[in-house]
């Protein structure tokens, strides 16, 4: 497992706190709104706040024609299926809960790419898949006759997360010489794109004036997740394997449990803090530095 550099740690914290405080945060704006007209406006209001962000640090717009196909292949898989599948799970389940089953996504992503790949795991590797199962596993132990009763909202988020880790996994792994932000302003732009049809599709007879709460939730998916998350996390993802960048952001479900926990009301059990343990173990099996390498004996 690779050592993050400051840079990536920094990055790594704030995309922990600004994701995993989202989770409530959606919870509460799918509840009084329709769910992807909710992402869809997220997703339009927040593409100016990265556009500004490539002006600003003058990154180019261009991508190649060639990279086309391969740049829709990667937001399909990391953007599309995603956000469409997670924003309707949410507004099913509990915030914590959603959060925990869409971050099953490391689980899927060492069978991804240990399948798909031939990508090895190193021991530390499988410490920290174990770990995030046995915690994922933990959170949901009073949540199974719950979940029992709603298999669509479970399914939608299964489904995104065994998405996403795929998405990751071809995102480590894409030849497009790119800058990230350039990579990310476009799969957002399309995304973009793709959630208004469905909005438009589904949602339309729903459409209305978002209240006051809505709009504030719909302000902060637009501007720290769009304009910033998103960036972050595909910085991490192809800078990172795919083992390491995804379960380092393991902290976020917990997150999103204990804040969901204190703003909502969701209730808590022992579980939840055993899971804390365990989600810390999947962590520190990326996180903590690997001994050094014996010295080469001198010629």
């Amino acid at each position: 497992m690779p050592k993050l550099t400051p840079r990536q740690f920094s990055i790594l914290v704030l995309l922990t706190l600004v994701w995993g405080l989202n989770w409530p945060v959606m919870k509460m704006g799918v509840s009084a709104y329709p769910a992807l007209t909710f992402r869809a406006l997220s997703i339009v209001l927040g593409l100016p706040v990265l556009a500004l962000a490539l002006v600003v640090l003058k990154v180019p717009f261009r991508v190649p024609r060639r990279h086309w196909g391969e740049v829709a292949w990667l937001a399909a898989t990391n953007m599309f299926v995603w956000h469409a599948c997670i924003i309707l799970a949410v507004k099913t389940l509990s915030s914590g809960r959603a959060a925990i089953l869409g971050y099953t996504m490391p689980i899927f992503s060492a069978v991804i790419g240990s399948l798909l790949f031939s990508a090895a795991l190193s021991r530390r590797g499988w410490l920290g898949v174990s770990a995030a199962s046995a915690g994922v596993a933990l959170l949901l132990w009073h949540e199974f006759t719950g979940l029992a009763g709603r298999p669509a909202g479970v399914a939608l988020a299964l489904v995104a997360a065994a998405t996403w880790a795929l998405g990751t996994q071809l995102l480590r792994r894409t030849t497009i010489v790119l800058p990230t932000l350039t990579l990310s302003f476009w799969m957002t732009a399309l995304t973009a794109g793709v959630m208004t049809v469905l909005a438009l599709v589904f949602e339309y007879g729903q459409w209305q004036v978002p209240s006051a709460p809505v709009a504030w939730a719909i302000g902060y998916n637009a501007v720290l997740i769009f304009g910033y998350a998103h960036a972050a996390w595909f910085y991490l993802a192809r800078g990172l394997p795919p083992v390491a960048s995804t379960l380092s952001v393991m902290f976020i479900p917990v997150l999103g449990v204990f804040s969901g926990a204190l703003w909502l009301g969701e209730v808590l059990h022992w579980q939840d803090w055993a899971a804390v343990l365990l989600m810390v173990v999947a962590i520190a099996s990326v996180l903590w530095p690997a001994k050094a390498a014996a010295a080469s004996p001198e010629t």
